[in-house]
């Protein structure tokens, strides 16, 4: 059985593997830290659910456990015709707060993971939240946004693509 969803296969290998690079989440972090509920959401938009093997289309489906449950709780009381991202708009607020208790590590395997769904995941409404996030992360890291072309000459498969976009220092 294959864990990752679908839209991942047709991924480059390198860029499959900054997904699952970020799966896991910061380590040193309390479990209800704002970090949880954003990497639960980005599990639910790479993996298939462990116990059903569904495909979450939202950050709120009550299913998934603790490892990709929900990010937040829907209630009866929100109108269906609201988009689960004004919900989880503050959630991103709180993890972008949180960034200074988060290693520098994870955060970057995170942000480069929310540009590959930001540009990949075939889910319109999914894939542009995602995009949304990419941007304010690299925003946050006074970093240039970079295009989709960009991404995919930097992690295209191609060693001479890759090696054209690295420091010489990390090149060995």
């Amino acid at each position: 059985m294959i864990v990752t969803q679908e839209w991942t296969h047709a991924l480059t290998c390198m860029q499959q593997t900054v997904l699952l690079t970020a799966i896991r989440g910061p380590d040193g972090v309390a479990k209800y830290h704002p970090s949880k509920y954003m990497i639960r959401w980005f599990r639910r938009c790479v993996l298939l659910g462990a116990l059903d093997h569904n495909v979450f289309e939202n950050p709120y489906d009550p299913r998934g456990g603790s490892f990709t449950g929900p990010s937040y709780s829907w209630s009866p009381a929100i109108p269906h015709e609201e988009s689960w991202t004004v919900h989880m708009q503050p959630v991103f607020d709180r993890y972008l707060q949180s960034l200074d208790e988060l290693p520098h590590h994870f955060q970057l395997h995170f942000m480069h993971a929310a540009e590959i769904i930001g540009y990949k995941h075939p889910d319109p409404l999914i894939r542009d939240w995602w995009n949304y996030v990419y941007r304010e992360l690299a925003n946050d890291m006074h970093l240039n946004v970079k295009t989709e072309e960009e991404l995919d000459f930097r992690l295209g498969d191609s060693e001479a693509q890759w090696r054209a976009k690295s420091s010489k220092a990390t090149r060995a």
